[in-house]
């Protein structure tokens, strides 16, 4: 057997790993159908005394960095309530030049509603984050989902001002594609300081709500926000979309989760957001 030559460096370990979750209706309550976890991502189902299903996600790795893969993927049957946040929020760390990955696929049958709700994602200087969520909605489903990011921590003194990030969303109603955003950081001075994009801001979120009565629930929502200065809701057919720019993640969460607690299916902002 010949050896490798002493100058190659060996493989980096990267983080690998996949969960997905199936609800079904049982007497009127939404339970668990199918469950599936491997490598670095693992589900918790933690005790609730509501009609939905609250699912945690956990990435056991403590962060991503350039390299590694991590696969989400949920189905709610006909009539089900599902709530999806996570433990925590996700760190992503400096990378040496390949992109984190996170892929989610979400399918929500006739008249179920689903909550896509992660805690923030914190960008580290220098990492590289590729995130996509696509969504399939039956006739009748309803959904609500958030992304907020951090650039940074706040308390540290970090701006990440290399981070880069490459945001996309699918929305998909009976094959036909309703809603469509991609969000980009490439690291250029302009994107973090231009009045028409960040503003010199460390922290956004988008908040989506599809449902019939994006309407009426936009008044509410104008209200609750109406005393921060860099937030703006507007709504179009069936979707109800939120924006929010704040200088830190404290300022962001403030707008943000009253806003989540209305929007959502359960009417209020899942346990871990409020530990």
């Amino acid at each position: 057997m010949t050896a490798a030559p002493l100058h190659l460096s060996p493989p980096m370990q990267r983080s690998r790993g996949a969960g997905q979750l199936g609800a079904k209706l049982r007497s009127e309550k939404t339970c668990l159908d199918t469950f599936y976890q491997e490598g670095c991502c693992k589900i918790r189902l933690p005790r609730g005394h509501g009609s939905a299903l609250e699912a945690v996600l956990i990435n056991t790795s403590g962060g991503l960095t350039g390299g590694d893969r991590v696969e989400w993927e949920a189905k709610a049957a006909a009539g089900t309530k599902l709530v999806l946040t996570t433990q925590a929020c996700e760190r992503i760390y400096r990378s040496t030049g390949d992109d984190a990955r996170v892929s989610t696929a979400l399918r929500v049958g006739a008249g179920a509603h689903v909550d896509w709700l992660p805690q923030e994602t914190i960008l580290f200087e220098a990492s590289r984050l590729d995130r996509t969520l696509t969504v399939n909605l039956d006739e009748g489903a309803t959904f609500t989902a958030v992304e907020a990011v951090l650039l940074g921590r706040e308390a540290m003194g970090e701006a990440a001002r290399s981070a880069r990030l490459k945001d996309s969303w699918r929305i998909f109603r009976a094959g036909r594609l309703i809603h469509a955003e991609a969000t980009r950081l490439t690291g250029d001075d302009f994107e973090r300081d231009g009045l028409s994009l960040l503003s010199g801001h460390n922290a956004f979120a988008t908040l989506l709500a599809v449902t019939p009565d994006a309407e009426e629930k936009l008044e509410a929502l104008r209200a609750m926000i109406a005393p921060h200065a860099h937030a703006a809701a507007s709504a179009i057919g069936e979707r109800l979309i939120l924006r929010i720019l704040a200088p830190s993640g404290l300022m962001l969460r403030r707008t943000l989760a009253p806003a989540i607690a209305l929007l959502s299916g359960a009417g209020a902002l899942p346990r871990l957001w409020t530990i």
